[in-house]
């Protein structure tokens, strides 16, 4: 069953948020409009719809910053070209790049423009519905998990001092809990209940994401939620430009799962998943596995490839112009001859590179390459887990969710610094020592005559033999 999140309208209310002045992450004199003031603005009818319209949009186009730039971040993605940020790659992250500061901004925009609807917007405008609750409170709970998730610490509140990632976490449950109050429908209800699955997994608190992540699975064990865009008003996912374009170019063993978003005509614009309940499905598997039941562990990750087999596939799609090198720094595989190595000691797999000179099929909620039996063959606890991660890498890829993964945190950024006292040691990005540098983590050897990838780190084998570090699989 799908739920569709965010339905945009056109500038209007986008620059409306950006009138809010009080956050010091959001650009000032960003009001297009001298004639548009606040007293002008909350006097007009229908004041409360268009500040939530408003919200909506500036969500959506977070989640498709986030996701275009968390891709290049990670190993999910090369940056093989000119435009977007091109030292992400290597992982560079730095407290005064405008990518870190616009990641940031986009934080304090949510909140502070969820805050100004309760607390201005409402004096004058008092009629919210139901739906207009859950999309507010949608919206500021994604403020405090991106903080949670992304960053080493932000303020919480307009002119606060910034507080590590675990308070932005611990909030965030809150929030989602009223998301729960205002959800109108089974659907709602299971995204709120792994929103909370994923706080608490992230934090590491086991019992709780296991009980988050049932409920939310009994609520609805198909859900997904993704926001939405409207090209025909330039509202636009900019990882589709990314993506569907030759920006970036894929790790060879998920080529097969590139393009997520497409381009199928000139205005349209694909939309990004926010939520969906193979999160649940991982989560529980992991949990397991981290208690040394394997068998339920596999059972949890059967289910989970019974619901991928289940999601949309896209036919037909025409990516002939994707020649995975267009000027580029960086020669990829093409075509379907070649196989792929996830490292120099993992066996060459076929059918991870797909034959772009014909019309090919792509996943665009969930894929995954693996099967059936790899998962019985997981037999070990570090088998398991990272067969785990691999599946949380392949699922959620291209939605910016692996830094986290990863382990990898952005620095407070200058800008936010200068606005508060103690800014203590969040200036320096998180990286944890067992990540490659200088781009390691996209690198690979490619030999055009026998055609196979060597994949120079198996990530998801790093993630699993740093297990104990206090950077990455929070329930050991």
């Amino acid at each position: 069953m799908k739920t569709i999140y965010s339905s945009l309208l056109g500038g209007l209310a986008l620059s409306l948020t950006m009138t809010l002045a009080s956050c010091s992450l959001i650009e000032p004199g960003d009001t297009q409009s001298p004639n548009v003031t606040d007293d002008t603005y909350l006097n007009q009818p229908n004041a409360m719809q268009t500040w939530v319209n408003g919200v909506k949009m500036n969500f959506a186009q977070c989640m498709g910053s986030y996701a275009q730039l968390m891709e290049i971040l990670s190993d999910n993605y090369y940056n093989n070209y000119t435009r977007s940020n091109r030292v992400f790659d290597t992982p560079v992250m730095k407290d005064n790049d405008e990518d870190v500061i616009q990641l940031q901004r986009y934080v304090g925009t949510l909140r502070e423009s969820v805050d100004y609807a309760y607390n201005t917007v409402r004096r004058h405008d008092p009629t919210l519905t139901q739906q207009e609750q859950y999309d507010l409170y949608t919206a500021k709970t994604f403020s405090q998990i991106l903080a949670g998730e992304f960053f080493t610490a932000l303020p919480d509140k307009d002119g606060g001092e910034p507080v590590e990632w675990r308070t932005h976490l611990t909030e965030a449950l809150a929030l989602a809990d009223s998301v729960r109050q205002y959800a109108a429908n089974d659907s709602a209800r299971a995204f709120a209940h792994t929103l909370k699955a994923r706080i608490y997994y992230r934090l590491g608190q086991k019992t709780e994401a296991v009980s988050e992540a049932k409920e939310a699975l009994r609520q609805n064990s198909k859900f997904y939620v993704q926001v939405t865009y409207d090209g025909a008003n330039n509202v636009n996912n900019v990882a589709q430009e990314a993506i569907w374009g030759t920006w970036f170019q894929p790790l060879p063993r998920l080529d097969f799962l590139d393009p997520k978003y497409v381009q199928l005509s000139s205005t349209y614009q694909s939309p990004v998943t926010i939520a969906k309940a193979e999160e649940d499905y991982l989560i529980l598997a992991e949990a397991a596995a981290c208690d040394n039941d394997g068998n339920t562990a596999r059972s949890y990750l059967q289910q989970l490839l019974t619901l991928v087999a289940q999601r949309p596939v896209l036919h037909d799609v025409d990516d002939h112009l994707e020649g995975r090198f267009n000027g580029g720094s960086r020669h990829y595989p093409t075509g379907s001859a070649y196989a792929v190595a996830a490292s120099a000691n993992d066996s060459l797999r076929h059918g991870l590179v797909l034959d772009r000179t014909q019309p090919i099929s792509v996943p665009i909620i969930s894929g995954t390459s693996v099967t059936t039996a790899m998962v019985e063959a997981a037999q070990t606890q570090d088998q398991l887990l990272e067969l785990i991660y691999l599946m949380r890498q392949e699922i959620f890829f291209g939605e910016g969710r692996r830094p986290a993964d990863l382990g990898l945190r952005m620095p407070l950024s200058n800008v936010e610094a200068a606005h508060v006292k103690d800014a203590k040691d969040y200036g320096t990005a998180v990286i944890p020592p067992f990540i490659p540098t200088d781009g390691g983590m996209d690198d690979f050897t490619m030999d055009e005559d026998n055609h196979t990838v060597i994949i120079k780190y198996n990530m998801n084998r790093v993630i699993v033999e740093n297990k104990n570090s206090e950077y990455v699989v929070p329930f050991i």
